[in-house]
């Protein structure tokens, strides 16, 4: 049996990993800030292949401790899903609010970083290890034509370099790299006038996923395999 671990898997796209994963048979260890809060998870977990472990991955320490428990177990597939927004209201150049910004740093660069390193010895386990970061669009930079959103692009941003030297590092180790723009997704975060559900999103990344070789390694793609400009 192949096993995922997924960060923010409490809900939308996170939950939808976990709900489609589980499905094809995986072994699904599913990671959330607070697991006794999160309903709609423990529920899938009662009726699925689903372990729910806490994690909340600005806590580093936390990270280490969970990896510890999952010593020599293989792990075949990380996906860091875990990320917020960070900006709101009023957030604008002139009054940008910078513990906001690096608590969104911290969150969707280090976090995500801080969990494939500490899970790496699981993944060298693995005849065919994995890597699925979620990024967005947002942090494209040569597709930035409307500014804003300085705290979430900025962190995407980052995260789409270091994945993409993470991509180089790991790969005479045959450990792949995914980097996705999961679509603009009926989530908390996407808001209901998003053009794309969470199933279609997830689908879709599944499908890339399953179709990956190391050609392809530290690409930035959408959910449906296009390429993106960095």
């Amino acid at each position: 049996m192949s096993t995922v671990l997924i960060t923010g898997a409490n809900r939308g796209i996170g939950l939808e990993f976990c709900r489609q994963y589980a499905q094809q048979g995986w072994q699904v260890l599913a990671c959330c800030r607070q697991p006794e809060q999160a309903v709609a998870l423990n529920q899938l977990a009662n009726s699925m292949s689903i372990e729910v472990h806490k994690m909340d991955v600005i806590h580093r320490n936390g990270i280490d401790e969970l990896a510890n428990r999952l010593k020599n177990q293989a792990i075949d597939l990380v996906i860091a899903n875990a990320g917020i927004y960070g900006d709101s209201s009023g957030y604008g150049l002139g009054n940008l609010h910078y513990e906001s910004w690096l608590k969104t740093l911290e969150t969707n660069v280090l976090g995500a970083v801080k969990v494939i390193e500490a899970l790496l010895p699981n993944l060298r386990l693995s005849k065919e290890p994995r890597i699925a970061v979620l990024s967005s669009q947002m942090g494209s930079i040569e597709d930035n034509g409307s500014g804003g959103s300085i705290l979430y692009r900025s962190s995407k941003a980052a995260l789409n370099a270091t994945m993409k030297s993470i991509a180089i590092d790991l790969e005479s180790d045959g450990v792949g790299v995914l980097i996705f723009h999961p679509g603009w997704v009926q989530t908390d975060m996407g808001g209901t006038h998003a053009l794309i559900n969470t199933n279609t999103s997830v689908s879709g990344m599944v499908e890339q996923i399953s179709r990956f070789n190391m050609q392809n390694t530290g690409q930035f793609i959408k959910y449906d395999g296009s390429l993106l400009p960095w």
